[in-house]
């Protein structure tokens, strides 16, 4: 999978576009992606991440970085032995592109605030 182009509200995934919050996991999308909290992030809006045992993930808080990523989420996943990465969504594209191809990453992406 790779990350085409991303603009506030609006992304390209392998040559598909996207205009909701969305995961991307190793060989798939998984759109309109919506969290309990809106803009907090809780580790059960991570359950698809969760199941698919990825080496890291790349977290985009938003366009002007809106979206909160608690310490205790990162920790637990951090304890889970994924490594996280959380950057505004423009730069947490460019990461996560860098990283796929040489380790199994995934995505969870918040597109607009």
């Amino acid at each position: 999978m790779r990350i085409e182009s991303y603009s506030f509200g609006r992304i390209v995934v392998s040559g598909r576009e996207y205009s909701r919050d969305l995961i991307i996991l190793p060989g798939k999308v998984r759109e309109n992606w919506w969290r309990k909290e809106g803009h907090r992030l809780c580790l059960e809006d991570l359950e698809d991440v969760l199941k698919e045992e990825v080496e890291v993930l790349v977290i985009g808080t938003g366009y002007y970085g809106m979206m909160e990523v608690p310490e205790d989420v990162r920790k637990e996943l951090e304890r889970r032995g994924i490594e996280v990465v959380i950057e505004r969504t423009r730069r947490a594209c460019d990461i996560f592109n860098k990283l796929s191809g040489s380790k199994k990453v995934a995505a969870a992406l918040h597109l607009t605030c």
